[in-house]
């Protein structure tokens, strides 16, 4: 089975079913997750899952142990929160500012949370690699450090077929409900560039299982995927100004559509929706309509809006194509809400939340005040 086969129309259970993958039972654990799992990232907390179509294991940290197969649906978590890690591909990390984020929200007990990671070589991986990263595994999944999180397939080799990014998402969502059938509700949470590849998958991911529904939190990506040419023009007062004037949410927008002769190929994949991937297996009209039906909730952290400390400013895209979304994450943020309200027009709110004394830190916009309602449905 072709990566481009796991990205078409068929439905994910079919496709796993069709692998062998989906009647392959979890791995033998004890009854109980280490309570440490609750607490923090460890090798304990650290499982594995065979891939459709022979492509390779894909690992995560999860809080809890899978559910005893003789208690079916009953008795474990409702809810689930998955969070992306960013460039870095610091899992460990950003799974500790979920169980942050959940113990604050008092939503520990009842919510499990899970970290991915998309593994990338050890001899490719200097660039992104954070300490306490684990070393990728034999028989791993193996990607570089930016293909991941533009939605690319994964390294063909040793016996490994190519899965792309975003079908390696829709089979651990099937993989979670397969270890916790008590889990409804499953919130995918990115930040930075785990934001960037949550955002573009929404548009060409698989249904969920059937009685499992999504939600999704995008946090300070670096850029955005639009659905048609139209950027964002900043204005003040009805006028047209220039971006600088826009470093404190003090800027309307309208939306424009550039030349393209200023900026060749700003609307292509990644940014645009034009000359998209064949792996992706979906059009760019089937896209843009399952991201307006999708439920979306965007956060941005107040001071990720210039390039000073706290900002990774020096890992910001800085192209053409990046530079028209804005020049800041915070900016471009604002700016494809206005977007997404002026244009996309979904049918429910699709709605930003700016999270106060925050710049570029998944430990400090996750378990925020501010981000409650977004990865909980709640208010402080």
């Amino acid at each position: 089975m072709t990566a481009r086969t796991l990205a078409s129309g068929v439905g994910l259970a079919a496709l796993l079913a069709s692998s062998g993958w989906a009647a392959s039972a979890p791995p033998s654990t004890t009854a109980s997750a280490p309570q440490a799992c609750t607490e923090q990232a460890s090798d304990a907390c650290y499982q594995g899952f065979e891939l459709p179509g022979q492509a390779g294991r894909m690992h995560f940290y999860a809080s809890l142990a899978p559910q005893d197969e003789k208690a079916g649906g009953s008795g474990g978590p409702q809810t689930a929160l998955l969070i992306m890690h960013g460039h870095p591909r610091d899992a460990n990390r950003s799974f500790n500012a979920a169980l942050d984020a959940a113990r604050k929200a008092g939503r520990l007990d009842t919510t499990l949370v899970i970290a991915p990671l998309y593994q990338v070589a050890s001899d490719k991986a200097d660039r992104c690699r954070t300490k306490g990263t684990p070393a990728p595994e034999p028989g791993d999944a193996l990607w570089t450090c930016s293909s991941w999180l533009a939605g690319k397939n994964s390294q063909a080799g040793a016996g490994r077929s190519p899965i792309n990014a975003i079908a390696a998402l829709d089979a651990l969502i099937a993989d979670i409900h397969q270890r916790w059938p008590s889990v409804r509700q499953i919130t995918l949470a990115g930040f930075s560039a785990g934001g960037q590849m949550l955002q573009r998958s929404i548009g060409f991911a698989q249904k969920p299982p059937a009685g499992v529904s999504l939600r999704y939190v995008v946090a300070d990506p670096g850029t955005w995927l639009y659905f048609d040419p139209m950027r964002p023009q900043p204005q003040r007062a009805g006028s047209d100004v220039d971006w600088a004037a826009c470093s404190d949410a003090a800027c309307s927008y309208r939306m424009q559509r550039p030349e393209e002769s200023s900026c060749p190929g700003y609307d292509q994949w990644k940014y645009g929706t034009q000359a998209l991937p064949s792996y992706l297996g979906s059009t760019a009209d089937q896209a843009r309509e399952r991201y307006r039906q999708a439920d979306i909730h965007y956060l941005e952290g107040a001071l990720d809006n210039q390039a000073g400390k706290g900002t990774s400013y020096g890992a910001l895209d800085k192209s053409c194509a990046a530079m028209l979304q804005g020049p800041f994450r915070r900016q471009r943020g604002e700016g494809y809400a206005a977007y997404v309200s002026q244009v996309l027009q979904p049918p429910r709110p699709q709605p930003l939340y700016t999270v106060p004394g925050c710049a570029h830190d998944v430990a400090c916009v996750l378990p925020s005040d501010a981000a409650r309602r977004a990865l909980f449905g709640t208010t402080p």
